[in-house]
């Protein structure tokens, strides 16, 4: 890409489009061109239309997605399918109208099967049934990606896709009810912390209200005190984690460096031709427990509730693709635990 080129990162406020943001800039490329919620709708076909025609970019970053929890995700089953697919349809096909150099967009590994073989390796896209609380979303995904082959086999665009494993880090969702597991941890435990050395003033500012009573009960409900967190099921399951800023660099190094003819080399029939982004790396949740425990220097005791469900008991990518394309994660799970521990206290400055 050149330094001077245009580029547009639809969903840059996101954990995913803000990372892809900040890496940009360190790398130099200072044209970037994105959109709020509030000023470009991205299922408005038309709006999406007089963006592009007007903006001309060169690249295009699509991170833009409606995304939740498997509630959310299994409650509004129409809203996720329509909306995603909407999003996509709209800034594909209209990147290509307007002649963009390359796009990448950027799906989730939710799109593997949900008895998926371990690791998963993107040639088991579409091999047996997907998980059922999220199969709009990941149907939606899956369309993503076969639209930019399509596009690329039709009309010779370099559309790419790229399939990140679970992300953590600035800019995270760390709401105690519909947040991901480890934003989840390290917000409670933090709580707990200050329950731990009385600082009662600091859980108010941290739960955003204004009595002890009311904290009392968010606390309880979530099963935090000052001698214990509780954890969702067993603590077996094994999951892989990789710091967001790490997956910005990789999807600026599959921008910069890789081109749809090198990912289809000797095949047939053109397909999965998607690469995954993650570490290749997993810990079970009992062990990541103990290392956001240690990162926020939490004193009492872990109570794993085996009521609750463990859910999918391993889900790992494998990277040897992108590894063999030349890229590679570089931040250890304990040193990312660590910086997303100093923002959120960075965070939690600003609210007092």
């Amino acid at each position: 890409m050149d330094k001077n080129a245009k580029i547009y990162v639809a969903g840059h406020k996101g954990l995913v489009g803000s990372a892809i943001c900040r890496v940009l800039k360190k790398k130099g490329y200072e044209n970037q061109v994105f959109r709020t919620h509030q000023e470009l709708e991205l299922t408005d076909q038309k709006a999406v239309a007089d963006f592009f025609e007007k903006e001309q970019p060169d690249y295009v970053f699509l991170a833009a997605a409606k995304v939740g929890g498997i509630l959310a995700n299994n409650t509004y089953r129409a809203d996720f399918i329509y909306d995603n697919i909407q999003v996509q349809s709209n800034v594909i096909h209209q990147s290509f109208k307007c002649g963009v150099t390359k796009l990448l967009f950027l799906g989730s590994t939710c799109i593997y099967p949900k008895e998926c073989p371990q690791p998963m390796k993107e040639e088991y896209l579409l091999t047996s049934p997907l998980e059922y609380t999220n199969e709009p979303y990941a149907t939606a995904k899956i369309a993503g990606i076969k639209m930019c082959e399509s596009y690329n086999l039709q009309y010779g665009t370099n559309f790419l896709s790229v399939m990140p494993t679970n992300l953590y880090g600035p800019g995270d969702n760390f709401d105690l009810e519909k947040s991901h597991v480890l934003p989840a941890m390290l917000r409670k435990m933090h709580l707990a912390r200050l329950l731990e050395q009385n600082q009662w003033d600091e859980v108010l500012v941290d739960l955003k209200v204004d009595s002890i009573e009311t904290a009392r009960q968010i606390l309880d409900k979530f099963g935090i005190s000052a001698g214990s967190v509780e954890i969702w099921g067993t603590g077996k399951p094994m999951r892989e984690f990789l710091w967001s800023e790490d997956m910005a660099d990789a999807c600026v190094f599959v921008m910069e460096n890789v081109d749809f003819k090198d990912l289809t080399n000797g095949m047939k029939e053109i397909r999965n031709t998607h690469i995954n982004i993650g570490s290749g790396k997993e810990i079970s949740i009992k062990d990541l427990a103990l290392a956001v425990k240690n990162v926020v220097g939490f004193q009492g005791n872990l109570m794993f509730n085996t009521d609750k469900p463990d859910g999918t008991l391993r889900k790992l990518t494998d990277v040897s693709k992108l590894e063999a394309l030349g890229w590679k994660y570089c931040t250890s799970l304990n040193r990312g635990l660590g910086m997303l521990y100093d923002w959120y206290l960075g965070q939690q400055i600003h609210l007092r």
